[in-house]
Protein backbone atom coordinates (compact mmCIF):
# COMPACT_ATOMS: atom_id res chain seq x y z
CA UNK A 1 0.00 0.00 0.00
CA UNK A 2 3.15 2.75 -0.12
CA UNK A 3 3.06 2.09 -3.80
CA UNK A 4 -0.08 4.80 -3.08
CA UNK A 5 1.90 7.13 -1.13
CA UNK A 6 4.88 6.91 -3.85
CA UNK A 7 2.23 8.03 -6.18
CA UNK A 8 0.89 10.93 -4.61
CA UNK A 9 4.80 12.34 -4.05
CA UNK A 10 5.28 11.88 -7.82
CA UNK A 11 1.85 13.39 -8.62
CA UNK A 12 2.54 16.51 -6.72
CA UNK A 13 6.04 16.52 -7.96
CA UNK A 14 4.48 17.03 -11.62
CA UNK A 15 1.73 19.27 -10.39
CA UNK A 16 3.67 21.58 -8.66
CA UNK A 17 5.95 21.92 -11.79
CA UNK A 18 3.32 22.09 -14.06
CA UNK A 19 1.64 24.85 -12.47
CA UNK A 20 5.31 26.79 -12.10
CA UNK A 21 5.59 26.69 -15.41
CA UNK A 22 1.93 27.59 -16.25
CA UNK A 23 2.16 30.87 -14.23
CA UNK A 24 5.24 32.32 -15.11
CA UNK A 25 4.59 34.08 -17.97
CA UNK A 26 7.38 35.12 -20.26
CA UNK A 27 9.81 37.05 -18.85
CA UNK A 28 11.21 40.88 -20.62
CA UNK A 29 14.19 41.72 -18.47
CA UNK A 30 16.00 40.65 -15.69
CA UNK A 31 14.00 43.15 -13.45
CA UNK A 32 10.91 41.50 -14.18
CA UNK A 33 12.66 37.94 -13.36
CA UNK A 34 13.42 38.76 -10.03
CA UNK A 35 10.61 41.34 -8.84
CA UNK A 36 7.92 40.72 -11.46
CA UNK A 37 8.01 44.52 -12.46
CA UNK A 38 6.62 44.95 -8.68
CA UNK A 39 3.33 43.74 -9.55
CA UNK A 40 2.41 40.62 -7.35
CA UNK A 41 -0.47 41.08 -4.79
CA UNK A 42 0.89 41.27 -1.04
CA UNK A 43 -1.10 38.19 0.06
CA UNK A 44 0.94 35.91 -2.32
CA UNK A 45 4.23 37.60 -1.09
CA UNK A 46 3.02 37.06 2.59
CA UNK A 47 2.54 33.41 2.01
CA UNK A 48 5.83 33.70 -0.50
CA UNK A 49 7.65 34.54 2.42
CA UNK A 50 6.38 32.56 4.77
CA UNK A 51 6.91 29.48 3.17
CA UNK A 52 10.35 30.48 2.40
CA UNK A 53 11.34 31.28 5.54
CA UNK A 54 9.54 27.73 6.85
CA UNK A 55 10.97 24.76 5.17
CA UNK A 56 11.47 21.29 6.15
CA UNK A 57 13.26 23.00 9.20
CA UNK A 58 9.88 23.83 10.39
CA UNK A 59 8.04 21.15 9.69
CA UNK A 60 10.08 18.17 11.00
CA UNK A 61 12.07 20.05 13.93
CA UNK A 62 9.61 22.09 15.55
CA UNK A 63 7.29 19.24 16.79
CA UNK A 64 10.38 17.48 17.97
CA UNK A 65 11.69 20.81 19.96
CA UNK A 66 8.03 20.77 21.65
CA UNK A 67 7.72 17.05 22.19
CA UNK A 68 11.08 17.82 24.72
CA UNK A 69 10.47 20.95 25.81
CA UNK A 70 7.06 23.47 24.79
CA UNK A 71 6.09 26.17 22.96
CA UNK A 72 9.32 28.06 23.17
CA UNK A 73 9.34 29.20 19.15
CA UNK A 74 5.57 30.56 19.64
CA UNK A 75 7.42 33.07 22.33
CA UNK A 76 10.37 33.33 19.04
CA UNK A 77 7.38 34.46 17.06
CA UNK A 78 6.31 37.11 19.18
CA UNK A 79 9.54 38.74 18.98
CA UNK A 80 9.54 38.23 15.17
CA UNK A 81 6.04 40.04 14.85
CA UNK A 82 7.94 43.05 16.88
CA UNK A 83 10.68 42.80 15.01
CA UNK A 84 9.41 42.84 11.70
CA UNK A 85 6.99 45.88 12.42
CA UNK A 86 9.42 48.31 13.23
CA UNK A 87 11.60 46.43 9.37
CA UNK A 88 8.15 47.26 7.83
CA UNK A 89 8.38 50.96 8.90
CA UNK A 90 12.20 52.11 9.17
CA UNK A 91 13.62 49.64 6.65
CA UNK A 92 11.19 49.10 3.83
CA UNK A 93 10.55 52.85 2.90
CA UNK A 94 14.50 52.68 1.99
CA UNK A 95 14.30 49.89 -0.68
CA UNK A 96 11.08 51.02 -1.92
CA UNK A 97 11.36 54.63 -2.72
CA UNK A 98 14.75 53.82 -4.22
CA UNK A 99 13.63 51.93 -6.79
CA UNK A 100 15.65 48.92 -6.15
CA UNK A 101 15.98 44.97 -6.54
CA UNK A 102 18.23 44.53 -4.09
CA UNK A 103 18.42 44.62 -0.50
CA UNK A 104 22.41 45.71 -0.66
CA UNK A 105 22.11 48.40 -3.53
CA UNK A 106 21.09 50.72 -0.01
CA UNK A 107 24.59 49.99 1.22
CA UNK A 108 26.17 50.40 -2.54
CA UNK A 109 23.96 53.83 -2.17
CA UNK A 110 24.89 54.76 0.80
CA UNK A 111 28.87 53.61 1.88
CA UNK A 112 30.11 53.01 -1.71
CA UNK A 113 30.25 49.47 -4.22
CA UNK A 114 32.79 48.08 -2.47
CA UNK A 115 30.46 47.90 0.59
CA UNK A 116 27.67 46.50 -1.48
CA UNK A 117 29.81 43.55 -3.15
CA UNK A 118 31.24 42.38 0.16
CA UNK A 119 27.40 42.37 1.80
CA UNK A 120 26.22 40.42 -1.04
CA UNK A 121 29.17 37.75 -1.06
CA UNK A 122 28.76 37.35 2.42
CA UNK A 123 24.56 36.76 2.11
CA UNK A 124 26.13 34.52 -0.74
CA UNK A 125 28.06 32.25 1.47
CA UNK A 126 25.85 32.26 3.95
CA UNK A 127 22.51 30.98 2.06
CA UNK A 128 24.88 28.33 0.82
CA UNK A 129 25.14 26.50 4.04
CA UNK A 130 21.96 27.44 5.54
CA UNK A 131 19.79 26.17 2.57
CA UNK A 132 22.11 23.25 2.39
CA UNK A 133 20.95 22.22 5.77
CA UNK A 134 17.46 23.22 4.51
CA UNK A 135 17.83 20.46 1.51
CA UNK A 136 19.82 18.16 3.76
CA UNK A 137 16.37 18.13 6.01
CA UNK A 138 14.35 17.24 3.07
CA UNK A 139 15.68 14.13 2.24
CA UNK A 140 15.12 12.73 5.75
CA UNK A 141 11.16 11.92 5.84
CA UNK A 142 11.86 10.84 1.93
CA UNK A 143 14.72 8.63 3.11
CA UNK A 144 12.46 7.22 6.09
CA UNK A 145 9.42 6.64 3.56
CA UNK A 146 11.48 5.17 0.79
CA UNK A 147 13.28 2.58 3.50
CA UNK A 148 10.17 1.67 4.93
CA UNK A 149 8.87 0.30 1.38
CA UNK A 150 12.34 -1.75 1.11
CA UNK A 151 13.63 1.24 -1.26
CA UNK A 152 16.80 2.26 -0.09
CA UNK A 153 17.70 5.64 -1.87
CA UNK A 154 21.05 8.09 -0.16
CA UNK A 155 19.99 11.53 0.91
CA UNK A 156 21.80 12.70 -2.44
CA UNK A 157 20.19 11.20 -4.65
CA UNK A 158 17.26 12.37 -3.07
CA UNK A 159 18.57 15.75 -2.72
CA UNK A 160 19.43 15.86 -6.84
CA UNK A 161 15.37 15.07 -7.44
CA UNK A 162 14.30 17.97 -5.19
CA UNK A 163 16.81 19.89 -6.99
CA UNK A 164 15.95 19.23 -10.63
CA UNK A 165 12.07 19.61 -10.50
CA UNK A 166 12.51 22.94 -8.10
CA UNK A 167 15.30 24.08 -10.72
CA UNK A 168 12.80 23.73 -13.89
CA UNK A 169 10.24 26.32 -13.28
CA UNK A 170 12.49 28.80 -10.71
CA UNK A 171 14.68 28.80 -14.09
CA UNK A 172 12.03 29.21 -16.62
CA UNK A 173 9.39 31.55 -14.89
CA UNK A 174 11.98 33.47 -12.22
CA UNK A 175 10.26 35.39 -9.21
CA UNK A 176 6.44 35.18 -10.47
CA UNK A 177 6.98 31.44 -10.39
CA UNK A 178 8.56 31.13 -7.10
CA UNK A 179 6.05 33.46 -5.07
CA UNK A 180 2.34 31.77 -6.55
CA UNK A 181 4.47 27.79 -6.34
CA UNK A 182 5.48 28.97 -2.63
CA UNK A 183 1.85 30.29 -1.58
CA UNK A 184 0.53 26.99 -3.16
CA UNK A 185 3.27 24.78 -0.89
CA UNK A 186 2.41 26.63 1.86
CA UNK A 187 -1.17 25.60 1.95
CA UNK A 188 -0.39 22.24 1.19
CA UNK A 189 1.95 21.71 4.23
CA UNK A 190 -0.55 23.71 7.12
CA UNK A 191 -2.87 21.58 5.62
CA UNK A 192 -0.83 18.68 6.55
CA UNK A 193 -0.53 20.46 10.04
CA UNK A 194 -3.90 20.74 10.38
CA UNK A 195 -4.61 17.32 9.55
CA UNK A 196 -1.87 15.62 12.27
CA UNK A 197 -3.45 17.50 14.31
CA UNK A 198 -7.06 16.14 13.73
CA UNK A 199 -5.89 12.58 13.69
CA UNK A 200 -4.05 13.12 16.94
CA UNK A 201 -7.10 14.77 18.65
CA UNK A 202 -9.32 11.82 17.48
CA UNK A 203 -6.87 9.41 19.62
CA UNK A 204 -6.13 11.82 22.75
CA UNK A 205 -8.49 11.77 25.53
CA UNK A 206 -9.32 15.35 27.99
CA UNK A 207 -7.33 13.56 30.90
CA UNK A 208 -4.44 13.31 28.90
CA UNK A 209 -4.59 16.88 27.71
CA UNK A 210 -4.64 17.90 31.55
CA UNK A 211 -1.76 15.72 31.90
CA UNK A 212 -0.20 17.86 29.52
CA UNK A 213 -1.01 20.93 30.64
CA UNK A 214 -0.04 19.94 34.33
CA UNK A 215 3.68 19.03 32.88
CA UNK A 216 4.11 22.05 31.19
CA UNK A 217 3.55 20.64 27.81
CA UNK A 218 1.43 24.42 26.81
CA UNK A 219 3.83 26.93 27.99
CA UNK A 220 4.60 29.78 26.00
CA UNK A 221 6.74 32.26 28.05
CA UNK A 222 9.34 30.36 29.81
CA UNK A 223 10.93 32.88 32.76
CA UNK A 224 13.34 30.27 34.29
CA UNK A 225 15.29 29.18 31.62
CA UNK A 226 19.08 30.94 31.42
CA UNK A 227 18.92 33.85 29.63
CA UNK A 228 22.60 33.70 27.98
CA UNK A 229 22.29 29.45 26.74
CA UNK A 230 18.61 28.76 26.53
CA UNK A 231 16.91 30.37 23.08
CA UNK A 232 13.41 30.27 24.84
CA UNK A 233 14.02 32.48 27.25
CA UNK A 234 11.66 35.05 27.88
CA UNK A 235 14.01 37.92 27.44
CA UNK A 236 16.47 35.85 24.37
CA UNK A 237 13.22 34.88 22.35
CA UNK A 238 11.47 38.50 22.71
CA UNK A 239 14.62 40.66 22.24
CA UNK A 240 17.05 38.20 20.46
CA UNK A 241 14.02 37.04 18.52
CA UNK A 242 13.21 40.71 17.04
CA UNK A 243 16.75 41.30 16.29
CA UNK A 244 16.98 38.80 14.59
CA UNK A 245 14.16 38.88 12.33
CA UNK A 246 15.02 42.49 11.85
CA UNK A 247 18.20 41.15 10.06
CA UNK A 248 16.92 37.87 8.10
CA UNK A 249 13.54 40.15 6.78
CA UNK A 250 15.64 43.73 6.59
CA UNK A 251 18.82 42.88 5.71
CA UNK A 252 18.63 39.33 3.81
CA UNK A 253 17.86 39.47 -0.09
CA UNK A 254 16.07 36.39 0.30
CA UNK A 255 13.68 37.81 1.95
CA UNK A 256 13.66 41.70 0.95
CA UNK A 257 13.32 40.62 -2.39
CA UNK A 258 9.65 39.26 -2.24
CA UNK A 259 8.59 42.60 -0.49
CA UNK A 260 10.28 44.58 -3.40
CA UNK A 261 7.86 42.43 -5.85
CA UNK A 262 4.94 43.84 -4.04
CA UNK A 263 2.64 46.55 -5.77
CA UNK A 264 3.30 49.85 -2.96
CA UNK A 265 4.91 50.34 0.47
CA UNK A 266 1.33 50.07 1.88
CA UNK A 267 1.39 46.58 0.41
CA UNK A 268 5.22 45.58 1.29
CA UNK A 269 4.07 46.69 5.41
CA UNK A 270 0.97 44.59 4.13
CA UNK A 271 3.35 41.38 3.53
CA UNK A 272 6.40 42.03 6.03
CA UNK A 273 4.00 42.13 9.24
CA UNK A 274 1.35 39.70 8.27
CA UNK A 275 4.06 36.75 7.67
CA UNK A 276 5.27 37.23 10.98
CA UNK A 277 2.02 36.50 12.66
CA UNK A 278 1.68 33.47 9.74
CA UNK A 279 4.83 32.50 10.92
CA UNK A 280 3.64 32.78 14.87
CA UNK A 281 0.72 30.66 13.73
CA UNK A 282 2.44 27.80 12.48
CA UNK A 283 4.98 27.63 15.06
CA UNK A 284 1.86 27.29 17.11
CA UNK A 285 0.36 24.44 14.72
CA UNK A 286 3.45 22.25 14.56
CA UNK A 287 4.36 22.65 18.47
CA UNK A 288 0.66 21.43 18.84
CA UNK A 289 1.69 18.39 16.92
CA UNK A 290 4.66 18.09 19.16
CA UNK A 291 2.73 17.91 22.01
CA UNK A 292 0.32 15.69 20.46
CA UNK A 293 2.64 13.30 19.89
CA UNK A 294 4.28 13.66 23.28
CA UNK A 295 0.59 12.34 24.56
CA UNK A 296 0.56 9.80 21.90
CA UNK A 297 3.50 8.04 22.65
CA UNK A 298 4.03 8.38 26.18
CA UNK A 299 6.37 10.86 26.73
CA UNK A 300 9.20 8.25 25.71
CA UNK A 301 12.36 9.69 24.87
CA UNK A 302 13.28 9.48 21.20
CA UNK A 303 16.73 7.17 22.38
CA UNK A 304 13.16 4.79 24.23
CA UNK A 305 11.34 5.18 20.98
CA UNK A 306 14.64 4.04 19.02
CA UNK A 307 14.89 7.30 17.25
CA UNK A 308 18.18 9.29 17.00
CA UNK A 309 17.39 12.47 17.03
CA UNK A 310 14.10 14.29 17.98
CA UNK A 311 13.90 14.89 14.36
CA UNK A 312 12.66 11.72 13.38
CA UNK A 313 9.41 11.97 15.77
CA UNK A 314 7.36 13.46 12.91
CA UNK A 315 8.43 11.75 10.21
CA UNK A 316 7.92 8.71 12.28
CA UNK A 317 4.57 9.13 12.71
CA UNK A 318 3.63 10.24 9.23
CA UNK A 319 5.27 7.03 7.75
CA UNK A 320 3.61 4.61 10.66
CA UNK A 321 0.65 5.83 12.33
CA UNK A 322 -0.74 7.54 8.98
CA UNK A 323 -3.03 5.68 6.78
CA UNK A 324 -1.72 4.87 2.89
CA UNK A 325 -2.03 8.37 0.82
CA UNK A 326 -2.68 10.45 3.67
CA UNK A 327 1.38 9.22 4.97
CA UNK A 328 2.30 10.55 0.78
CA UNK A 329 0.23 13.53 0.94
CA UNK A 330 2.11 14.94 4.73
CA UNK A 331 5.01 13.77 2.88
CA UNK A 332 4.08 16.42 -0.13
CA UNK A 333 3.87 19.31 2.25
CA UNK A 334 6.74 18.50 3.43
CA UNK A 335 8.38 18.52 -0.10
CA UNK A 336 6.46 21.70 -0.55
CA UNK A 337 8.15 23.12 2.12
CA UNK A 338 11.73 22.19 1.09
CA UNK A 339 11.11 23.15 -2.49
CA UNK A 340 9.73 26.56 -1.32
CA UNK A 341 12.88 27.99 0.38
CA UNK A 342 15.15 26.20 -2.10
CA UNK A 343 13.28 27.88 -5.23
CA UNK A 344 13.69 31.25 -3.08
CA UNK A 345 16.95 30.78 -2.62
CA UNK A 346 18.30 29.85 -5.72
CA UNK A 347 16.02 33.03 -7.24
CA UNK A 348 17.74 35.46 -4.46
CA UNK A 349 21.16 34.52 -5.01
CA UNK A 350 20.91 35.18 -8.48
CA UNK A 351 19.59 38.03 -7.94
CA UNK A 352 22.41 39.62 -5.68
CA UNK A 353 24.93 38.05 -8.22
CA UNK A 354 23.28 39.23 -11.39
CA UNK A 355 22.74 43.32 -9.42
CA UNK A 356 25.52 43.19 -6.88
CA UNK A 357 28.43 42.05 -8.52
CA UNK A 358 28.35 41.51 -12.38
CA UNK A 359 26.05 44.72 -12.66
CA UNK A 360 28.53 46.43 -10.38
CA UNK A 361 31.95 45.83 -11.32
CA UNK A 362 31.47 44.33 -14.69
CA UNK A 363 33.41 46.52 -17.13
CA UNK A 364 30.74 46.52 -20.16
CA UNK A 365 27.31 46.83 -20.50
CA UNK A 366 25.00 44.34 -21.05
CA UNK A 367 21.39 44.41 -22.67
CA UNK A 368 18.31 43.47 -21.66
CA UNK A 369 18.19 39.90 -22.95
CA UNK A 370 21.36 39.36 -22.41
CA UNK A 371 21.26 40.31 -18.79
CA UNK A 372 18.13 37.85 -18.16
CA UNK A 373 20.03 35.11 -20.20
CA UNK A 374 22.42 35.81 -17.73
CA UNK A 375 20.22 35.49 -14.87
CA UNK A 376 19.19 32.33 -15.83
CA UNK A 377 22.60 30.67 -15.99
CA UNK A 378 23.05 32.32 -12.80
CA UNK A 379 20.20 30.62 -11.48
CA UNK A 380 21.56 26.85 -12.39
CA UNK A 381 25.08 27.56 -10.97
CA UNK A 382 23.79 28.43 -7.79
CA UNK A 383 21.19 25.48 -7.80
CA UNK A 384 24.20 23.14 -8.49
CA UNK A 385 25.85 24.55 -5.93
CA UNK A 386 23.35 24.09 -3.11
CA UNK A 387 23.23 20.60 -3.93
CA UNK A 388 27.12 20.28 -3.59
CA UNK A 389 26.63 21.96 0.15
CA UNK A 390 23.44 19.69 0.86
CA UNK A 391 25.82 17.05 0.39
CA UNK A 392 28.20 17.77 2.61
CA UNK A 393 25.37 17.48 5.66
CA UNK A 394 24.84 13.46 6.75
CA UNK A 395 24.25 13.86 10.62
CA UNK A 396 23.72 16.14 13.58
CA UNK A 397 23.04 15.81 16.83
CA UNK A 398 21.35 18.97 17.23
CA UNK A 399 17.75 19.63 15.34
CA UNK A 400 18.20 20.86 11.99
CA UNK A 401 16.22 23.96 12.61
CA UNK A 402 18.82 25.52 15.59
CA UNK A 403 21.75 24.54 13.05
CA UNK A 404 20.49 26.72 10.55
CA UNK A 405 19.49 29.39 12.54
CA UNK A 406 22.71 29.33 14.18
CA UNK A 407 24.51 29.20 10.43
CA UNK A 408 22.97 32.67 9.67
CA UNK A 409 23.95 33.85 13.27
CA UNK A 410 27.69 34.55 12.18
CA UNK A 411 26.60 36.95 9.39
CA UNK A 412 23.73 38.35 10.46
CA UNK A 413 25.08 40.92 12.78
CA UNK A 414 27.12 42.91 9.99
CA UNK A 415 24.48 43.10 8.02
CA UNK A 416 21.99 44.49 9.90
CA UNK A 417 24.65 46.66 11.91
CA UNK A 418 25.73 47.99 8.60
CA UNK A 419 22.27 49.05 7.23
CA UNK A 420 21.99 50.73 11.12
CA UNK A 421 25.11 51.96 10.94
CA UNK A 422 24.35 53.91 7.66
CA UNK A 423 20.66 55.26 9.40
CA UNK A 424 22.27 56.28 12.43
CA UNK A 425 25.78 57.22 12.23
CA UNK A 426 26.13 60.10 9.50
CA UNK A 427 29.79 60.66 9.76
CA UNK A 428 30.31 57.30 8.99
CA UNK A 429 32.16 56.41 5.16
CA UNK A 430 33.21 53.60 3.29
CA UNK A 431 35.86 52.68 4.76
CA UNK A 432 34.00 52.77 8.44
CA UNK A 433 31.43 50.37 6.94
CA UNK A 434 33.48 48.15 5.12
CA UNK A 435 36.12 47.74 8.24
CA UNK A 436 33.39 47.47 11.02
CA UNK A 437 31.59 44.60 8.52
CA UNK A 438 35.20 42.38 7.75
CA UNK A 439 35.82 42.77 11.94
CA UNK A 440 32.30 41.97 12.94
CA UNK A 441 32.43 38.76 10.61
CA UNK A 442 35.82 37.64 12.48
CA UNK A 443 34.76 38.59 15.97
CA UNK A 444 31.35 36.42 15.07
CA UNK A 445 33.43 33.54 14.37
CA UNK A 446 35.47 34.11 18.18
CA UNK A 447 31.32 34.47 19.72
CA UNK A 448 30.19 31.60 17.89
CA UNK A 449 33.23 28.80 17.77
CA UNK A 450 34.57 29.92 21.66
CA UNK A 451 32.45 32.11 23.98
CA UNK A 452 31.23 29.45 26.34
CA UNK A 453 28.59 30.24 29.65
CA UNK A 454 29.14 27.07 32.08
CA UNK A 455 30.07 25.47 29.82
CA UNK A 456 27.50 25.60 27.25
CA UNK A 457 26.67 27.86 24.09
CA UNK A 458 25.60 31.12 23.63
CA UNK A 459 21.91 30.72 22.55
CA UNK A 460 21.72 31.47 18.84
CA UNK A 461 19.42 34.52 19.18
CA UNK A 462 22.47 36.30 20.89
CA UNK A 463 24.30 36.16 17.76
CA UNK A 464 22.69 39.03 15.66
CA UNK A 465 22.15 41.47 18.56
CA UNK A 466 26.24 40.97 19.30
CA UNK A 467 27.04 41.46 15.73
CA UNK A 468 25.07 44.30 15.53
CA UNK A 469 26.70 46.28 18.61
CA UNK A 470 30.30 45.30 16.97
CA UNK A 471 29.08 46.74 13.61
CA UNK A 472 27.93 49.74 15.48
CA UNK A 473 31.16 50.29 17.91
CA UNK A 474 33.57 49.38 15.40
CA UNK A 475 31.82 51.94 12.74
CA UNK A 476 30.97 54.57 15.65
CA UNK A 477 34.91 54.35 16.58
CA UNK A 478 36.08 54.89 13.14
CA UNK A 479 34.03 57.87 12.01
CA UNK A 480 35.42 59.60 15.10
CA UNK A 481 38.85 59.74 13.28
CA UNK A 482 37.69 62.06 9.89
CA UNK A 483 35.60 64.70 9.02
CA UNK A 484 32.19 64.17 7.58
CA UNK A 485 30.83 61.80 4.89
CA UNK A 486 31.43 63.24 1.78
CA UNK A 487 28.06 64.63 -0.43
CA UNK A 488 28.06 60.74 -2.16
CA UNK A 489 28.08 59.27 1.07
CA UNK A 490 26.10 61.48 3.43
CA UNK A 491 22.98 60.59 2.17
CA UNK A 492 20.65 57.86 4.51
CA UNK A 493 17.81 57.93 2.14
CA UNK A 494 18.41 56.72 -1.20
CA UNK A 495 17.23 58.44 -3.86
CA UNK A 496 15.44 57.61 -7.47
CA UNK A 497 17.34 55.09 -8.80
CA UNK A 498 17.66 52.72 -11.72
CA UNK A 499 17.18 49.86 -10.22
CA UNK A 500 16.73 47.30 -13.37
CA UNK A 501 19.45 44.95 -14.30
Amino acid sequence: MRFLDLAVIVAYLVVIAAIGLRISGRQRSATDYFVSERGLSWWAVCFSVVATETSTLTVISVPGVAYLGAYGFVELGVGYIIGRTIVAYVMLPLYMRGDLVSAYQYLGLRFGHKVQGLASATFLVTRLLAEGVRLFAGAIPIALLLGAMGVHASYLEIILVLAGVTVAYTYAGGIRAVVWTDAIQMMLYVGGAILSIAILLGHTSLASLHQAFAAGKFQVFDFSAPILTSPYAFVTAIFGGAVFTMASHGADQLMVQRILACRSLADGRKAMIGSAVFVTIQFGLFSLVGTLLWIHLGGRTPAQLGLATPDDLFPRFIIRDLPPGVSGLLIAGILGATMGSLSSAMNSMSNSTITDLIRLFARRSYSAAAMLRVSRISTLVWAGALVGFASMFTRTDDPVVVLGLSITGYTYGALLGAFLLGLWVKRANQRDGAIAFVATLIGMAVVVLGVRVHGRALAFPWYVPIGVAMTLLVGGLLSLSHSSAGPQESGNKPTRTEGAV
